[in-house]
């Protein structure tokens, strides 16, 4: 079953690539960039004051138990995002991108609304941490169908040699996220004194966010449908199981490499607890390390985008991975040799820039090798099950390993470990670049 629209189905080049109608792509390419920046920086948000968090709602075991407890929260939050990918990458891809895409936006609303009205622990007892977990759930549920619907339609509404260009912008959009996250962070930090920091203030990120959902909504609502374009392919009559099965192979190294990004990206937004908590840097510091990695993924997504219409997507997957399972533990190294400034900022800068940029490539790929009526899910569902299980786990491993070996390096090795598992599922990938979308 396909949502109707008034498209029809793109034309075909020379070597059978479907094009996108042109007056979808400004259009769609707004409207996921809108919805999903304003998802993303909800979701991550929590990761940024994870610090006040734990004081607030887990004042157990000590400084680093009520740390650990914020993180295992924010964890339990990817969890939740394997089962959003499926449930709703089925439904986008039954009923149609746009539909999908709406639902998420008010899911996330719910969960955002619940983080900044709950009160603390002090006040409620452990009614709050309750909440908060529940919150986190709805939240990952939501982040968890994002995605794919959002990543689909990128690709579909795009023409065919600029298709890494447009679906770039679904990461990009995550790093604007990250990056407007930073500024409300710093500004937060430079107007408040620690103890109001601790007390509210950490609030008010969350709230500010709320504001912006009408607009993203509004925008949805006036996006174009994608799945037309391609559901023409669609087998007839095959079932859930079947569509999975005839694609597990790509969903199984998707995932695999999918993962080293999440960690990657996790390591990023764990700079800020990791400068407060570790290196003893101040919390206006930390939160400029947050800005700085925020606009170099929002560069370098885009320019991982063109490397992927220009040489194609493994080159764009392999050479900034490469790099940085090279240079991630030096660089460590003299973060904790010389913490500061500079060092924090290049850092961070480093990670960012060469994650967003490996990242793209496989957000690319991976949708262009699922059938349309698969699609959405099919990226769902190696997003949804990487982040969850590696993405959602970082930093409570993170933190739990540099607790038990007071080794300020746990962050770097484990971004080289998991960098060379998604090193060698991408050598098993075929190239993508001039693959048609359409089947």
């Amino acid at each position: 079953m396909t949502t109707p629209s008034t498209f029809e189905a793109a034309p075909q080049d020379r070597r059978g690539t479907v094009h996108a109608n042109p007056g979808l792509s400004r259009t769609a390419v707004a409207g996921a960039v809108a919805g999903n920046a304003l998802e993303f920086y909800d979701f991550v948000i929590y990761a940024f004051f994870a610090v006040y968090i734990g004081r607030a709602f887990f004042p157990i075991g000590g400084e680093f138990g009520s740390l650990l407890a914020s993180m295992a929260t924010f964890g339990v939050g990817f969890l939740m995002r394997p089962l959003g990918a499926i449930l709703i990458g089925r439904f986008a891809d039954r009923a149609g991108r746009k539909p999908a895409m709406i639902l998420t936006v008010v899911l996330i609303t719910v969960g955002t609304l619940g983080l900044a009205a709950t009160p603390a622990y002090s006040t409620i007892g452990v009614a709050a941490p309750v909440i908060v977990v529940i919150c986190r759930l709805v939240q990952g549920f939501a982040l968890g169908g994002e995605v794919g619907p959002a990543t689909a339609l990128l690709i579909e509404a795009a023409p065919a040699n600029r298709r890494g260009l447009y679906t770039s912008w679904q990461l990009a959009s995550q790093g604007l996220a990250v990056c407007v996250g930073g500024v409300i962070g710093v500004a937060v930090s430079l107007l408040l004194s620690p103890p109001q920091l601790a007390s509210w203030g950490w609030r008010v990120p969350f709230l500010f966010s709320l504001l912006l959902v009408p607009v993203a909504m509004y925008i949805r609502r006036k996006m174009p449908e994608t799945l037309e374009l391609g559901a023409k392919a669609a087998a007839p009559g095959q079932s859930n199981a079947s569509r999975l099965s005839g694609n597990l192979r790509y969903v199984v190294l998707g995932t695999l490499v999918l993962l080293a990004g999440a960690v990657s990206s996790q390591v990023g937004n764990y700079m800020t607890t990791y400068a407060i908590q570790v290196l003893k840097l101040p919390p206006v510091l930390a939160q400029m390390s947050v800005l700085v990695g925020g606009a170099l993924t929002f560069v370098f997504a885009l320019v991982g985008g063109v490397v992927c219409d220009i040489w194609g997507r493994k080159v764009a997957m392999i050479v900034p991975r490469v790099a940085l399972a090279v240079l991630i533990v030096p660089m460590f190294w003299c973060l904790t040799s010389a913490p500061g400034a500079s060092t924090l900022l290049a850092v961070t800068a480093v990670l960012a820039a060469l994650t967003a940029a490996s990242a793209t490539g496989g957000l690319v790929a991976i949708p262009e090798l699922m059938p349309p009526q698969f699609r959405s899910t099919g990226i769902a569902i190696t997003y949804g099950v990487g982040t969850a299980i590696f993405g959602g786990t970082t930093q409570f491993a993170v933190t739990w390993i540099i607790a038990l070996t007071h080794s300020a390096l746990a962050p770097a090795y484990y971004v080289v470990a998991t960098s060379v598992v998604s090193l060698l599922a991408t050598f098993l990938l075929p190239e993508t670049r001039d693959k048609r979308v359409g089947t």
